[in-house]
């Protein structure tokens, strides 16, 4: 297992320098709370961050654009291909068609219509697969199915450098922010968004989000390892809760998150609903994921920043899922 890794923040704002050639610049909105009888709940702010309003509906962008720009030419004519649920699908597909490069995606089969379309639209060639074979490849990255260059959905340096701009907006959005949480898939956004407070302004907690059905990270915590989740359940939340931690991640997600929260699929769908009903912005499982989390106390009191990390979601799902609240 490698003991040691870190993301420089050099290499973040390198990434800083460029990301906007792909990505945008997202806003940071207040979420109003009502009264709800907590004694810390006047000494509480929730700002969402909206990466639901990226060109793809999602940060993956950030990522797979600042792995994708420093390819060398003769990687770049082979291909590039990439794991995902569906979001990094279409990050790296929209970073590929930008850089010149063929792309082909392997997408989970649960992949909801929304993500496929947009995956196709990007021109990127789908091999759809079961979640054991996509979990697979992201442990082993390596697919006798797929050719051309991987481009590793989280497990990447420069993804992860790409992401940690999400954190750089926030600090300089919000100085006095007091937490930020986002939802954990395999690491790579908490991971980049955990550097960036670590170097800048370590007094900041960063939380992972999870879902009750897929709490790897949880468990590693408490077992002080990376660990397999035991009785991992597919769920809507089909960006975040993972089967394992990666052991490559492990030395990222021990020591730059304060702690994993873990909520319930009812308290994502409720989320969902207020983000929908307060902000008008539709999240998907894994962003409704750490609005919940950042919701629930348990993140502490002060400003807090829920990461709404993506909004592609089938509409009629998104519809009977929010719907079950009213």
């Amino acid at each position: 297992m490698e003991r040691t890794r870190h993301i420089s923040l050099d290499a973040i704002h390198d990434a800083a320098r460029s990301v906007y050639g792909a990505a945008i610049r997202t806003p940071l909105v207040r979420l109003d709370l009502p009264p709800n009888g907590r004694r810390d709940a006047a000494a509480t702010e929730i700002y969402l961050k909206l990466e639901s309003l990226q060109p793809i509906g999602s940060f993956k962008i950030r990522g797979a654009w600042n792995a994708i720009r420093q390819l060398p030419p003769a990687l770049v004519a082979k291909g590039v291909w990439t794991v995902s649920a569906g979001n990094a699908a279409q990050g790296v597909a929209l970073a590929a068609r930008q850089a010149g490069a063929p792309c082909s995606v392997m997408v989970m089969d649960t992949a909801p219509e929304t993500k496929l379309r947009a995956i196709a639209q990007l021109g990127a060639t789908i091999v759809k697969a079961s979640y054991d074979e996509c979990w697979a490849t992201v442990e082993s990255h390596r697919s006798h199915r797929m050719a051309g260059h991987f481009v590793h959905p989280f497990d990447d340096d420069q993804f992860i450098a790409g992401n940690a701009t999400v954190g750089l907006e926030i600090l300089d959005d919000l100085p006095d922010v007091d937490a930020v949480v986002a939802p954990l898939g395999g690491g790579g956004l908490l991971s980049g968004i955990g550097a960036v407070f670590q170097a800048k302004k370590p007094s900041v907690r960063v939380y992972a989000a999870e879902p009750e059905t897929a709490a790897p990270l949880a468990a590693s915590l408490v077992g002080s390892s990376p660990r397999y989740f035991d009785g991992w359940q597919a769920s809507f939340v089909d960006g975040a809760g993972g089967k394992s931690v990666l052991p490559s991640m492990w030395p990222l997600l021990s020591t730059l998150i304060t702690d994993s929260i873990v909520v319930s699929l009812n308290d994502v769908r409720a989320a969902m609903a207020r983000t929908a009903d307060r902000v008008h912005i539709i999240a998907e499982g894994a962003a409704g994921c750490a609005v919940a989390a950042a919701l629930s106390g348990r993140a502490g009191s002060g400003r807090i920043v829920a990461v709404v990390s993506g909004g592609n979601i089938d509409l009629p799902r998104f519809a009977s899922l929010v719907g079950a609240c009213a």
